[in-house]
């Protein structure tokens, strides 16, 4: 690998990750967090189950695990954050610098995920010790509800959960890779995946498993639209972090004997896993509770809860499904935050530490503004994942595909692998990515009531419900 010096005269990275399997479980960890646990569920519920799934993983091996693959190569080549690799790759390419704005828009999209992920962290923290205390047990759905809005609308202890959940990240990220990012995702994701698969056997044992089954794996009539291709494409890049400079950053530490797409493959296949299980335990507990399947954003803090309080030690598996979404949660915070911290760290001049310190007071400021409305958290949630993560992996797609040297790419992947991965790249992915973020984003707005379309468009995407 060839060593390259970024704008600015800035040095590659010195640090990489100490072992293939920390990387692993780093770049797992950011996946597997809250847009799995949390975003999948209610996305899969409103794409209607097995029509958003089959978009979802259509989606996830014709766009994202390209270009997942495509960003790590990025990163590795330079070795710098992800603003920094993009300018560096396309000088040593003979083209402009000025293509660093695929970083710049990743970069963005990762620092406003993180400013309402922490927020859905914080209400995480206050349902843990609720769902300890079994005050679940004999909710009905209006009393789950009001509970869910006395919570988060408890500005002080939201804020107070806000600052130290935000905090733990910072933390964790200000100890560098291999002491803060390797080491939390080497403790966290076993025990992830160990407890994952207890709450999958005890859902399968006591919930409505054969009807989320059937949910999650049954295409209704009309169900795969413009807006499920949407929402199922942005679900694909921001639960493996395509199109939020996250990959790029850590495929900067990776060592020149790395498997990219080996790697890239590992990773995508357990997020998909990870999403599915998610799914499956999650629905198989609000049906058991003939809970609404398409609740929204409100299913897992609502609905969910109402299935544990049915079940035998209810009050513990709560508990333990609550604390097991935190820790996925910090993982994926953690990586995002090292997106931003990244690029401040070599651009700046100021330590990992206080740049980690300033993203974190930046989240919590902006985090605050989300806590005054779940409404613009759904806002922002469509924008960074419907919008600015489609046109991020859009931008990648014609960077990596007719920007980047074949010679480059080839070395980083291989042969074999590029041979298959550059018409991808290069045409499907570009097209597939067009046609959902301009028709997707349309119909999904017009049907959100955001939009009024003359006619001809209406036509086209589909009326307003």
């Amino acid at each position: 690998m060839v060593a390259m010096t970024g704008a600015g005269g800035v040095d590659r990275k010195t640090e990489n990750w100490s072992s293939r399997f920390g990387f692993i479980m780093a770049a797992i960890g950011s996946s597997v967090g809250l847009g799995n646990f949390w975003r999948f569920p209610y996305m899969a519920g409103e794409g209607g189950g097995g029509a958003f799934v089959i978009a979802y993983l259509a989606c996830l091996v014709i766009v994202a695990f390209p270009l997942l693959a495509a960003e790590y190569a990025i990163g590795r080549r330079s070795g710098h954050s992800a603003i920094e690799s993009v300018q560096s790759v396309a000088r040593a390419s003979s083209r402009s610098q000025n293509w660093g704005v695929v970083g710049w828009v990743g970069t963005f999209a990762a620092f406003f995920i993180l400013t309402f992920y922490c927020v859905v962290s914080a209400w995480l923290m206050a349902y843990i010790p609720i769902a300890w205390n079994a005050d679940f047990a004999a909710m009905t759905a209006e009393a789950s509800r009001e509970r869910f809005d006395a919570v988060t609308g408890n500005i002080g202890v939201i804020l107070v959960c806000l600052a130290a959940f935000v905090s733990s990240a910072a933390i964790i990220v200000g100890r560098g890779i291999r002491r803060g990012v390797e080491r939390a995702a080497i403790w966290l994701m076993p025990v992830f995946f160990a407890v994952l698969l207890m709450l999958l056997v005890f859902a399968a044992s006591q919930g409505a498993f054969a009807e989320s089954w059937r949910f999650l794996t049954t295409i209704e009539p009309g169900g795969l639209t413009f807006e499920t291709l949407l929402d199922a494409l942005g679900q694909s890049l921001f639960s493996t972090g395509v199109g939020a400079a996250v990959m790029i950053t850590y495929g900067a530490y990776l060592t020149a004997d790395t498997h990219i797409p080996r790697s890239a493959g590992i990773v995508a296949g357990a997020d998909t896993v990870v999403a599915m299980i998610a799914a499956l335990v999650v629905f198989a507990l609000v049906f058991s509770v003939g809970g609404d399947s398409s609740a929204g954003p409100a299913l897992f803090f609502i609905t969910l809860p109402m299935g544990f309080a049915q079940m035998p030690f209810g009050a513990a598996l709560a508990g333990v499904f609550f604390t097991l979404a935190l820790f996925a949660a910090l993982a994926s915070s953690i990586s995002l935050m090292e997106a931003v911290v990244s690029w401040l760290e070599e651009r700046q001049g100021v330590t990992r530490l206080w740049a980690a310190v300033g993203v974190g007071v930046g989240v919590v400021i902006v985090g605050g503004g989300h806590i005054l409305s779940h409404d613009f958290i759904i806002y922002v949630d469509f924008i960074t994942a419907s919008v600015f993560m489609p046109l991020g992996g859009l931008l990648m797609a014609v960077f990596a595909g007719h920007v980047v040297s074949d010679r480059i790419m080839k070395s980083e992947l291989g042969a074999g692998f590029h041979r298959i991965w550059l018409p991808v790249v290069r045409w499907v992915a570009p097209a597939i990515i067009a046609i959902a973020l301009c028709l997707g984003a349309i119909d999904k707005m017009q049907n959100r009531g955001w939009l009024d379309l003359p006619a001809p468009l209406t036509a086209l995407v589909g009326p307003n419900p």
